[in-house]
């Protein structure tokens, strides 16, 4: 890769996260195929991830694999527990196979910060979710994709492998979007230039690390957040509430987590520029 940039396969290269790390891509430089079983401007490859024989030629000659596809949270009920397990892990495992006999360099997996599950329940202050915080899925969606984690991670000796935790990024309305902002959301931008990151890739940019922010707190700031998020707003990011006040919008009365994206910082450079005050600069903010 030296003196060019990585040729990368992405998959889920049709979904909203998928296909914003598509272009972040190719916008640098870097030659991508998309696969997914859906059709779309981003995607070269139509095949679902269970079908081996149809997706396995595209990683010939490939640098980067960046894994997106999955069943999601909104899945949950509605698809049925063994599919979660297909699609999330067995697609995974086989992806993973089949790279490392590509001999594939560098393997990006994105996962969630949902896998913390459990964890993030505090009554008395928000809790504050660095990487170390240990794992307690609440559904079918936390229990694979934390198994997938797991998978990716014993790829390690062969490839490097990096799962990055990325924090909530729907599509949603901007009141919602803006609350979300202040504590668990992330930009589908800054998402998208945290794996640009990681194909490039440093050698240390290996394990786990959590993708969200900006957000003004201190872990100091923990009780009060939980239980008077509006006085530390008004003290940390009085535009905020001016913003919020502008579209009529309401602040959090609690704000029950705090997702801590430092060691991305520190491993991947990254540094999230899209926070809550980007999304009031917004002309549709106030719709």
């Amino acid at each position: 890769m030296v003196g060019q940039q990585p040729q990368v396969v992405v998959t889920g290269s049709a979904g909203f996260v998928g296909s914003a790390i598509v272009r972040r891509l190719r916008a640098a430089g870097c030659p991508v195929v998309g696969i997914d079983r859906l059709s779309s401007p981003d995607t070269s490859v139509v095949a679902d991830l269970r079908d081996a024989a149809a997706w396995r030629h595209a990683l010939a000659g490939v640098d980067a694999v960046v894994h997106t596809a999955a069943l999601h949270a909104p899945h949950v009920g509605v698809r049925s527990d063994d599919e979660f397990r297909e699609v999330n892990v067995g697609a995974t495992r086989d992806l993973l196979e089949a790279s490392a006999s590509a001999g594939v360099r560098r393997f990006v997996y994105t996962s969630s910060t949902s896998v913390y599950g459990h964890a993030l329940e505090s009554a008395d202050e928000a809790v504050w979710v660095t990487e170390d915080v240990a794992c307690r899925p609440r559904d079918i969606y936390d229990e694979t994709k934390l198994a997938a984690e797991r998978l990716v991670l014993s790829a390690a000796g062969t490839m490097g492998a990096v799962c990055l935790r990325i924090a909530r990024c729907f599509p949603e309305p901007p009141a919602i979007r803006a609350r979300h902002r202040l504590y668990r959301g992330v930009d589908v931008a800054d998402v998208a230039e945290a794996h640009l990151s990681a194909v490039r890739g440093r050698q240390q940019a290996a394990g786990v690390l959590n993708i969200a922010g900006p957000y003004p707190w201190r872990a100091e700031d923990r009780t009060g957040l939980r239980h008077d998020p509006v006085a530390l707003i008004r003290r940390r990011a009085p535009e905020v509430v001016a913003g919020f006040g502008r579209n009529g919008w309401a602040l959090p009365t609690s704000i029950d987590r705090v997702y801590v994206s430092a060691r991305a910082g520190a491993v991947l450079g990254y540094r999230p520029r899209h926070g809550v005050e980007a999304l009031l600069a917004e002309p549709r903010a106030g719709g």
